[in-house]
C-alpha cells in the first residue's frame, strides 16, 4: 500500500519541481530584463513619449513636479519593458510545462491562437502609436496656447499613452475573439449581423468609459472598434464554415 502511495505522491511531487524550476527561470529573465531596460529607461520613454513630444506646441515641454515622480516612472516603464523583454522566456516556460499534457492537435491550435494573439496585439499597440496618439495629442494641446503653455506631466503622459496602447492592442483581438466563436459553435455570424445596431452603441460607450472625454479620442476608438467587429463576422463565418468541415470529415 505504501509503494502505490509513493508512486500517487512522485509524480505530482516532481510535477511541481518543474513548475518551481520553471517559475525560478521565468523570473530570472524579467529581472535581467527590467534591469536591462532601467539602464536604458531615459532612451525607452523617448521612444514611448515620442507622439506626445511631436505634438508638443513651441517652448512647450514635459515636467515632473514630485521629487520621486521621474525615479518612479523609469521604475514603472522597466517593469512594463522587463516584462516584455522576458515574454518570450516566460510563455516558453508555461508551453514547456503545459505542453506533455496535450494532444498534437491542442498544441497547434494554441500555437496558432498565441501567433495570431501577439499579431493581433502587435498591430493594435502600432495604430495607436503611429495614428491614434498622434491625433489624441494634437486634439488636447490645440487648447490654451494663447493663455497658458501646456506643460504636461511626465508620468501622466506616459501612463496615458500606455493605456491607449494596450487599450487598441487589446481591441484588436476582437476579430480573433469572433472567430473562435464561430470555430466553436458558439455563436453564428448571422448572430453577430442581427447585433450590429448593438455593436454600434457599445462601441461609442466603450469608446467613452475607456479613453480620455473628448469627442476625437472616443472617435479613434469607437470607429476602429466597430470596424474591426465587422471583420470579426466575417471572420466568425469562415470559423464556422472551418468547424463544419471539421465535423463532416469523419462521416466521410
Amino acid at each position: 500500500m505504501e509503494t502505490s502511495s509513493e508512486e500517487i505522491r512522485q509524480p505530482v511531487t516532481e510535477h511541481l519541481e518543474e513548475l518551481r524550476k520553471r517559475i525560478i527561470r521565468s523570473l530570472i529573465a524579467f529581472a535581467i530584463g527590467t534591469g536591462l531596460c532601467y539602464n536604458y529607461s531615459d532612451r525607452i520613454y523617448q521612444e514611448l513619449i515620442r507622439p506626445v513630444m511631436q505634438a508638443l506646441p513651441p517652448g512647450s515641454h514635459l515636467v515632473f513636479t514630485e521629487l520621486t515622480e521621474a525615479f518612479l516612472t523609469y521604475f514603472k516603464l522597466s517593469l512594463w519593458g522587463g516584462f516584455l523583454f522576458a515574454s518570450p522566456v516566460i510563455f516558453y516556460q508555461a508551453w514547456g510545462f503545459i505542453s506533455p499534457g496535450l494532444y498534437g492537435k491542442e498544441r497547434k491550435l494554441i500555437a496558432l491562437f498565441a501567433f495570431w494573439s501577439t499579431l493581433g496585439f502587435a498591430a493594435g499597440t502600432a495604430f495607436a502609436y503611429f495614428i491614434a496618439v498622434p491625433s489624441i495629442m494634437r486634439f488636447f494641446f490645440s487648447f490654451g496656447q494663447t493663455i497658458v503653455t501646456p506643460m504636461p506631466s511626465m508620468k501622466e503622459s506616459l501612463s496615458l499613452v500606455l493605456r491607449l496602447l494596450l487599450i487598441f492592442g487589446v481591441m484588436f483581438e476582437l476579430p480573433l475573439f469572433l472567430y473562435l466563436i464561430g470555430r466553436g459553435g458558439i455563436l453564428s455570424a448571422k448572430s453577430f449581423r442581427k447585433w450590429r445596431k448593438a455593436a454600434v452603441l457599445g462601441s461609442i460607450v466603450l469608446a467613452a468609459i475607456l479613453t480620455p472625454p473628448d469627442i476625437v479620442s472616443q472617435l479613434m476608438l469607437a470607429v476602429p472598434l466597430y470596424a474591426l467587429y465587422e471583420l470579426g463576422i466575417i471572420l466568425c463565418a469562415v470559423g464556422e464554415r472551418r468547424s463544419k468541415v471539421v465535423l463532416a470529415a469523419p462521416a466521410s
